[in-house]
């Protein structure tokens, strides 16, 4: 069964704290965003500061142009899994491997216009495949291209055990579609952040879950 992700995408420490405090008490799952403002227009909060509350299970999604300078701070961090991008200057496998060494999984996330086929050497060696479809950077804004729902049978068929991931555009209108069709991890900000209850908006989203 898939499960919600809020995510946390937080410009300075003050924003930061603002969003894990409004998702805290119902959240079991994180998806932290980090931002290097050169891959990204945005920049997030340093790695060093990030934080969350002991209970939750905690993904960080890098978005750097070059992930290994952060390696030794996400280790320390101890997240569930860092998410890299296929398309940042990065030797994946060696990243994958320090990470697993260090009991953390490691993610490659896709942008719409990257095909799986370009991937799939990687495959071996990460946990999660992250299709990508919303606006880099930002939390909310986006639109769910549900068109890439494809990208989940391509992955199955290369390797049936990977997790599956959806990042961008989630609303009650698509997220039934996006679990429906395999997708594990269903990462959510701006419906979750942007609505007056957060609790009432995340609730609403998993009782359409199937």
């Amino acid at each position: 069964m898939a499960i919600i992700a809020p995510t946390i995408t937080a410009g300075d420490p003050h924003e930061y704290r603002e969003q894990i405090e409004r998702v805290q008490h119902f959240a079991k799952h994180l998806h932290i965003d980090l931002m290097d403002g050169v891959f990204t227009s945005n920049k997030s909060i340093a790695t060093e500061n990030v934080w969350w509350p002991e209970a939750i299970i905690v993904d960080i999604h890098l978005m750097f142009q070059e992930p290994q300078t952060q390696l030794e701070a996400l280790i320390k961090l101890k997240p569930r899994m860092v998410i890299i991008h296929a398309e940042s200057d990065c030797d994946i496998t060696e990243f994958a491997l320090k990470l697993n060494e260090s009991d953390i999984k490691c993610g490659i996330a896709v942008f719409p216009d990257t095909s799986i086929e370009s991937i799939s050497n990687y495959l071996s060696t990460i946990q999660q495949v992250l299709i990508f479809s919303g606006n880099l950077g930002h939390q909310g804004g986006s639109k769910a291209n549900l068109g890439l729902l494809k990208k989940v049978a391509q992955i199955q068929e290369c390797s049936p055990f990977l997790e599956v991931a959806w990042d961008g555009g989630v609303t009650k209108e698509n997220i039934t579609t996006i679990a429906l069709n395999g997708v594990d991890i269903i990462n959510v900000g701006g419906y979750i952040h942007g609505a007056p209850d957060a609790a009432l908006a995340y609730s609403s989203l998993d009782a359409l879950l199937p």
